[in-house]
């Protein structure tokens, strides 16, 4: 046998845990014959988890066996999990069967509780085995030494049984210690607090044989058990795709102009500016132009569909139509209690639904409302928009100032720039005892673009551009002012020559 046929080992088989989220961040599953410890304090999810894996190996025909080492007995436990969507009593004890081992541990010790495990494995033929109460087995044992062998005897027996081994507890011991070096692999399950809130938070810290999705990702338990949200910074990894230099329409004519024909297909555009200047009216416009070859979708944290088709609708923009035809599809998630990374997996798998290729996202700070932390936000959003760019779609992403009008320019967070290819700015200006609306451009990555501020105005017939600063100067500050040199340029009368002024004054004095 050559180098190579002896590479060519079979690869270990999978275990699905059927946990939406936890399966990719797992990169599959956990491993057959496999032993690992779930970690958790009381209440973090680790029994609920278990049940879960259980039950899904049990739809799949195969056997799952669930051992408790806890003085609470299975009834009471069984009757937590009946409110559970996966639960089924009809599993049960053919496909998923309970054990409790407390006496057993109690009274034979760690060999008693070996045996008992070997036995009911072989006897069941299971694919899973829950050791649930893993620090009573630490408690029990008269030594390091002890629950080394413990622990080393049940990885024989799984490996050789093909059994995948779970061994939950709520121990804190350090992962320098020797469970933690001897198993396949450590899940942590924590709560963690931000601010006035709390977090459920999952993270594989170790994972023989494969990768894994790294980091901390946040989960919830629903009616349905766990559901996993991998982040996705560490899902969307793969390249940006080939910039085809295609353009498509912003919904308004004068705005395609100051663009150089439209918006880069394929690109993303952050549309800054404060509350009322537009940004909603400019992203409805560009849905408008939704179509059969060009899906659009609104994510918006904001208004509601109905109200935010009828204010539409106010103002001549047609969102009614496209949505009746399937051509729009309108997504509204009030940001409240809700989980950054949900969000942004929802928006992704939307578009990959749909195929979708005009997005608008109104707006930045509803992502901003359910971060965990400020500095979340650049890097969350550079994985967004890098995916979305790899999957064809052109986006518009509305974020609005801080301050409503004034010299400097108060944006909500810090190194967005420099993701979007484009830049969009929405101001408001006091000029001639009027606050007016304007909008210029500020970057168009890879093209050309008008520079020039314009002046519109929103009202029943939609938007228009207006040119009325040809002659100000300041308008960016908040106040403008007509410039010196226009004034200067202006005729003014003659002056009489000298000789006739003289003539003047000597008729006035006869």
């Amino acid at each position: 046998m050559n180098n190579n046929e002896r590479s060519r080992e079979p690869e270990l088989e999978r275990i699905a845990t059927g946990v939406p989220g936890l399966d990719e961040v797992l990169k599959g599953g956990f491993f057959e014959g496999a032993v690992y410890i779930v970690r958790g304090t009381p209440g973090a999810g680790k029994t609920i988890l278990a049940n879960q894996i259980c039950f899904h190996q049990a739809r799949q025909g195969k056997r799952a066996l669930f051992v408790t080492l806890l003085a609470e007995n299975h009834a009471r436990m069984l009757q937590h999990l009946e409110q559970m969507s996966f639960y089924d009593a009809q599993l049960i004890p053919k496909y998923v069967y309970y054990i409790s081992a407390f006496r057993v541990l109690e009274e034979n010790g760690l060999k008693g509780m070996m045996d008992l495990l070997r036995r009911e494995m072989r006897a069941h033929e299971a694919s899973i085995l829950i050791l649930d109460g893993l620090i009573a087995v630490e408690e029990t044992s008269t030594s390091d030494r002890e629950f080394r062998k413990f622990i080393h005897e049940l990885q024989a027996h799984a490996a050789a049984a093909g059994c995948c081994t779970l061994l939950l507890t709520n121990g804190r011991r350090g992962e320098y210690h020797p469970e933690h070096t001897m198993v396949d692999g450590l899940v942590t399950l924590e709560d963690m607090p931000y601010g006035k809130r709390r977090q459920r938070e999952l993270e594989v810290r170790k994972f023989r044989g494969s990768a894994s999705l790294r980091g901390r990702h946040p989960f919830q338990i629903t009616d349905d058990g766990l559901v996993v949200h991998p982040r996705p910074e560490s899902r969307f990894l793969r390249n940006q795709g080939i910039v085809n230099g295609d353009r498509i329409s912003t919904g308004i004519a004068q705005l395609d102009t100051m663009t150089g024909g439209g918006l880069v297909a394929d690109s993303s555009t952050l549309l800054v500016g404060p509350s009322g200047a537009g940004k909603t009216t400019l992203g409805t416009a560009f849905l408008q132009r939704s179509s059969k070859a060009e899906p659009g979708l609104h994510f918006g944290f904001y208004e509601s569909p109905d109200r935010l088709v009828a204010n539409a609708q106010l103002i001549d923009i047609d969102l009614k139509s496209r949505v009746a035809a399937g051509h729009l599809e309108i997504i509204w998630r009030p940001p409240f209690e809700r989980i950054l990374d949900s969000l942004g997996n929802e928006l992704i798998e939307a578009v990959r639904r749909r195929k979708v290729k005009r997005l608008f996202i109104d707006g930045w700070g509803g992502f901003a409302a359910t971060a965990e932390t400020p500095e979340r936000l650049s890097p969350f959003f550079a994985a967004l928009a890098n995916e979305l760019r790899s999957l064809g779609v052109t986006t518009i992403c509305a974020m609005e100032t801080q301050n409503l009008i004034g010299p400097e320019l108060l944006v909500p967070a810090t190194g967005i720039s420099a993701v979007t290819e484009n830049m969009i700015l929405l101001r408001y200006s006091e000029y001639q005892g009027q606050l007016r609306r304007l909008i210029s451009i500020m970057k168009i990555r890879g093209g050309g673009f008008d520079p020039k501020l314009r002046e519109f105005e929103i009202g029943a017939q939609g938007l228009r551009f207006i040119d009325s600063f040809k002659t100000a100067e300041g308008v960016l500050s908040g106040y403008s002012t007509e410039r010196p040199d226009t004034a200067a340029a202006r005729p003014r009368a003659k002056k009489p020559a000298k000789g006739r002024r003289a003539a003047a004054r000597r008729r006035g004095k006869a």
